[in-house]
């Protein structure tokens, strides 16, 4: 029982750490800021920017109660300990084992959260998938990731939305573009950049072969128009067509998808997914802007050497993680060295532990 008691000691010590860091006093203030933003009568006429204050908020709101619930989890835990010098109960033993680890593992989740600190860790994420050479084989593969890491999404209560997409003739598609809206999606996502592979039995041809495809993610922050990156007009070439994916008569009917060109740089972005030109007008100069910042710190990096981890172009050679479905089933991080033979969870969007990781060891 003393070895359970020093344990609790122990992450009591470490939950104060992580309230220092995450300056709590703070975060309430700033909770009380956009409680008042909120009650503005004004506040939904914007309803995008009003959305976004609002998970905000309600992020900010999870994070302070995580802390008071573990607060109190451990305190009342301790006082449990006291019981079992007059009970020797055993079932009591392993409950309180539980509850340990229980809180351990609470604090890991959001200790991650004091790595988070680079200058776009808070913004909304960009995600792109680009099938590989390999055909309907790569083009399934790049559709099993686009559906583990929107499955991945919906684990964080966060939202997204498509921006663009390209189906394979036959099954899956060449390459697809979201838009994920929640805190610190950036943060969190920013190491799944690189080309993921998969080894599996072929379901596409009657012998069964194995299989070996691999897939290319990039992920950037969104980037606000007031942020460094400067796009001026007439560095800008804008097409419009009409858009070939869902979105209903509108968007298939009316030139409202978006194909816009950075003239200096030859850079081409597009948006098709949204109902009317302006919101993929607005999305496709987002996209742009992040595009720009991507090729500036890549500049950056090429003048400041010798610098660990801090930016990683997501090219072919950068071959990040391989699921392996046949003759075994293992998915390992080939950076962290994190691995796991449950392979159905991971492809279902339970990638905590390989983000976890790799957020830490930056």
């Amino acid at each position: 029982m003393e070895e359970i008691r020093k344990s609790l000691q122990n992450l009591n010590q470490r939950l104060q750490q992580i309230i220092g860091q995450l300056d709590i006093a703070a975060k309430k203030n700033q909770i009380k800021t956009l409680e008042t933003q909120s009650q503005n009568p004004d506040f939904w006429k914007n309803e995008d920017q009003a959305k976004e204050v609002m998970q905000q908020l309600s992020h900010l709101q999870d994070q302070i109660n995580t802390i008071e619930t573990l607060k109190t989890k451990i305190s009342d835990t301790l006082q449990l300990t006291a019981l079992f010098k007059k009970e020797k109960d055993d079932n009591l033993k392993l409950d309180l084992t539980a509850q340990v680890r229980q809180i351990d593992k609470q604090l890991d989740q959001l200790e991650t959260a004091t790595f988070l600190s680079g200058p776009y860790d808070q913004h909304n994420a960009i995600l792109s998938l680009h099938a590989g050479q390999g055909g309907t084989e790569a083009q399934d593969w790049a559709e099993m990731l686009f559906r583990m890491y929107t499955r991945f999404v919906e684990r964080q209560n966060w939202i997204f939305e498509l921006v663009s997409e390209s189906r394979g003739e036959e099954a899956g598609i060449k390459s697809a573009t979201i838009l994920i809206k929640g805190p610190y999606a950036f943060g969190y996502l920013k190491h799944e950049k690189g080309t993921h592979r998969l080894v599996r039995q072929s379901p596409f041809n009657a012998d069964n072969l194995r299989q070996t495809s691999f897939a290319l993610v990039e992920v950037l922050p969104q980037i606000k128009a007031d942020a460094d990156v400067n796009t001026s007009e007439d560095d800008l070439e804008w097409k419009f067509f009409r858009s070939s994916g869902k979105g209903g008569q509108n968007v298939n009917k009316v030139s409202t998808a978006v194909r816009l060109k950075h003239k200096p740089t030859n850079i081409t972005v597009e948006s098709q997914t949204q109902r009317t030109q302006v919101q993929n007008r607005q999305i496709a100069l987002s996209l742009l802007q992040a595009k720009l910042w991507e090729k500036n710190q890549l500049e950056k990096q090429k003048q400041i050497k010798n610098i660990k981890g801090q930016y990683q172009p997501a090219t072919w050679g950068t071959q990040i993680r391989s699921y392996v479905l046949h003759p075994y089933h293992m998915v390992k991080d080939l950076r962290t060295n994190i691995e796991t033979s449950n392979t159905d969870a991971v492809l279902n969007g339970n990638l905590d532990q390989f983000i976890e990781a790799e957020v830490r060891s930056l």
